[in-house]
């Protein structure tokens, strides 16, 4: 499906039919019509910023708006066009096809002829196969369209590499508590009409958008429309309206974002932190199952030797949820996440095996030393294999220091213990066994 729109000198999309006298919606009525008018995305269209920069020097280059839903993608691709006289296309990746794309080309190839270029709009632009975005890539070259998609996804992991290289990636951010403020405030002016709500309750109706900003301003226009003689508090809000649902894609951004925040706020040794983004995976809708696993890998990575109960706990814990299920099941691994936090935490067994399976990697197929090897036959008896082994129980202190890495390797420490938590005491065994080693070696007899 495509869906042309010639601007007029206004920067509207078109002239509606006439008589056609359908109410605009609200979020139409307060489309800007300037880029200063826009809300948020200071970092994209303040001073100094880089589209700010591109339009002052003149040098629009093709773009991919990068964000949440209700940031402004469209509406900044619109303006855009309206303020370097392109020819304004919009195009859904959803619902378009070769046939569509071959009709948007050769229609911008006209207007090229006539001396105007094309902006050309493409939302959801991820959605498009490789084929599809290579097909882009001759006209962006020869200058018959400037390309601006949109896209909720990672255009690292979405978008071809050749198509990036030909556009930079402007990150859209949700609108903040403030951002929304202003959008209300700019929605009452137009409605000549204050929301019926007390301070409490607009804070609630801010929270409720989840910096959506369209989504918002659906939920102003429903407000506005009510007839209360009081201002409604936030329980009668939440009794008329359902708070947006969070943005939470189990197999997108979304999902590698919040595992990462928690993750990492357990490796901070904060409870707090690591038990809201466990929550928000929660409520987002992942599998308990999934967060189980993470954890206890986490107790693995991150802790270790420093507390071996760590990973006992969270093995616990996953059992308990298979027995009980949800929502019990998942207080067990809530248990869990708030342990590990406050868990001491070492990474020297992560390191030390990482060492170890780069240098099993080096030595190949080297072979022990005979002195450990097992001699179950005559002839690797007489092959020298076990001769010299020293039988520790029979050693002094239960220690005989022999060699027991190959004899082409030279002796490496790869484990390097830290001062906390259990890892302290093994780091002082190694220190005993060091001296031990050293003094067999000083003197073999003792």
């Amino acid at each position: 499906m495509v869906d042309l729109f010639d601007n007029g000198a206004d920067g509207t999309a078109g002239a509606e039919g006439g008589g056609n006298s359908a109410p605009r919606p609200l979020a139409d009525r307060l489309r800007p019509q300037t880029l200063a008018e826009v809300i948020g995305q200071r970092q994209v269209i303040g001073p100094d910023a880089p589209l700010t920069v591109m339009l002052e020097s003149g040098s629009l280059s093709s773009l991919i708006f990068w964000g949440p839903p209700g940031t402004g993608k469209t509406t900044m691709a619109r303006l855009l066009a309206h303020e370097t006289n392109l020819h304004f296309v919009q195009i859904s990746a959803i619902f378009s096809g070769v046939a569509d794309l071959k009709k948007v080309f050769e229609t911008a190839k006209q207007h090229r002829r006539m001396g105007q270029g094309t902006l050309l709009f493409v939302d959801e632009i991820h959605r498009f196969n490789k084929a599809q975005q290579d097909s882009f890539l001759p006209h962006m070259e020869d200058g018959t369209i400037l390309l601006v998609g949109a896209t909720t996804e990672n255009p690292s992991f979405e978008l071809n590499a050749a198509l990036l290289s030909r556009s930079q990636v402007l990150v859209l951010e949700r609108l903040s508590m403030e951002d929304l403020e202003q959008m209300a405030q700019r929605a009452e002016e137009a409605l000549g009409r204050k929301l019926p709500l007390t301070a409490e309750a607009r804070e609630a109706l801010l929270a409720m958008a989840d910096g959506d900003g369209r989504a918002f301003l659906n939920l102003v226009e429903q407000a506005a429309a009510w007839k209360t003689k009081e201002p409604l508090t936030p329980e009668q809000l939440s009794a008329r309206l359902m708070r947006r649902a969070a943005k939470y894609d189990k197999s997108g951004d979304e999902h590698y974002n919040l595992i990462s925040a928690l993750h990492k706020s357990v490796r901070g040794s904060d409870p707090d932190a690591a038990l809201y983004w466990f929550c928000r995976m929660l409520e987002g809708g992942e599998d308990p199952r999934y967060l189980a696993r993470r954890i206890t890998r986490m107790s693995v990575e991150d802790i270790g030797l420093a507390d071996p109960q760590a990973q006992t706990v969270c093995l616990d814990a996953w059992q308990v949820y298979e027995r009980l299920g949800s929502p019990e099941g998942e207080q067990a691994l809530a248990n869990a996440v708030i342990y590990l936090a406050l868990a001491p935490k070492s990474n020297a067994t992560e390191m030390a095996y990482l060492a170890a399976r780069a240098q099993a990697r080096k030595t190949g197929s080297v072979m022990p030393p005979k002195h450990i090897m097992n001699a179950p036959t005559k002839f690797m008896a007489g092959q020298g294999y076990g001769a010299g082994y020293a039988y520790d129980h029979d050693a002094e202190d239960g220690f005989s220091g022999q060699n027991y890495f190959p004899e082409e390797m030279q002796r490496t420490e790869f484990y390097q213990p830290v001062e906390r938590g259990f890892e302290r005491d093994l780091k002082k065994r190694i220190e005993y066994f060091a001296k031990l080693r050293a003094k067999r070696a000083g003197n073999p007899g003792t």
